[in-house]
């Protein structure tokens, strides 16, 4: 298995620095740090995919949908899952299609025809099967590959991915080589349930995406909930940092923060008090032991500061 880099084309890269990237996600309601930023610009220009660790829900999939939508291209999704094999992530043929072809030759033999004939028909391209990570190399238009939750699937099939990452190529026994006409941005997303091998880390330029402090945190809101203000935006960020700081089976992500804002405003709330958090923990949290947790909390915090 080869660990050459493929050259990166830079006449035709698609962001001219980290600042045209920043400005540009930003553009598409996608709000970055700069260590983001630089991660995608280095990605682009060295053709290396980036694997993006970090907590559930903290943008690690959107960061791929907005890079598509910001440039333009395709976004080809493989959702990860346990059991995902080579013929639900690359290729696979078509054997139905082939089963009639092959009943259909039953006529044509008395006619003289030869099972090498149909042979070569039935593992030819009109029955071939693309999935993915075969759809994302063959592609001829720019397309952005998100290969999503990859810490789900089997070390045989990160074997897999790694050596389709590591020359944009695949093998088609009937059908020989299919390289890559353009290297695709390649965003692997991981919420580090098991550790990847070492070699798709090296592989990949690494990027860890971790809850966005206060400030972030309050401008996305601001951006993604049309219509709330800056005092309730503030007030949900630092309600919601304080109940991440607790020990919980699950903290709230940056999705259920905007949810939570979402849901305040539409019950036109405007200021949150112990109780209003309280009632609405449901939307924030997805266990009852936590929202037991962050309840009493509350009700703790609510009573020091009203002492």
């Amino acid at each position: 298995m080869s660990d050459s880099v493929p050259p990166s084309d830079t006449g035709s890269a698609r962001f001219e620095s980290p600042a045209s990237v920043r400005e540009g996600l930003r553009s598409v309601g996608y709000l970055p740090d700069d260590g983001i930023a630089g991660v995608v610009y280095l990605a682009d220009r060295l053709g290396k995919p980036i694997l993006v660790e970090g907590p559930a829900g903290t943008g690690k999939t959107q960061l791929a949908k907005s890079v598509a939508e910001l440039t333009g291209a395709r976004l080809i999704r493989l959702q990860c899952y346990e059991g995902l094999d080579e013929s639900k992530a690359l290729y696979e043929w078509n054997y139905k299609k082939q089963l009639l072809r092959i009943q259909a030759q039953r006529v044509a033999e008395d006619d003289g025809g030869k099972w090498t004939d149909i042979e070569e028909d039935i593992f030819s391209e009109p029955f071939l099967l693309t999935r993915p990570l075969l759809e994302a190399i063959r592609a001829e238009e720019p397309v952005v590959l998100l290969i999503d939750e990859v810490d789900r699937v089997e070390v045989e099939t990160e074997a897999l991915l790694l050596e389709i990452l590591s020359d944009y190529q695949v093998s088609i026994p009937e059908l020989g080589t299919v390289s890559a006409t353009q290297i695709p941005l390649v965003f692997l997303t991981s919420n580090n349930t098991r550790e990847l091998s070492e070699a798709l880390k090296r592989r990949c330029l690494f990027l860890h995406i971790d809850y966005p402090d206060l400030e972030r945190e309050k401008e996305i809101v601001l951006t993604r909930v049309p219509g709330i203000t800056e005092s309730l935006a503030d007030q949900v960020v630092r309600i919601v940092r304080s109940i991440r700081s607790l020990e919980l089976k699950k903290a709230p992500s940056v999705s259920e923060t905007l949810d939570w804002a979402r849901t305040l405003l539409l019950l036109g709330i405007q200021s949150v008090d112990a109780d209003t958090a309280t009632q609405t923990l449901h939307i924030l949290l997805k266990y009852q032991s936590d929202i037991e947790k962050a309840a009493k909390d509350l009700s703790t915090s609510s009573a020091s500061t009203s002492r």
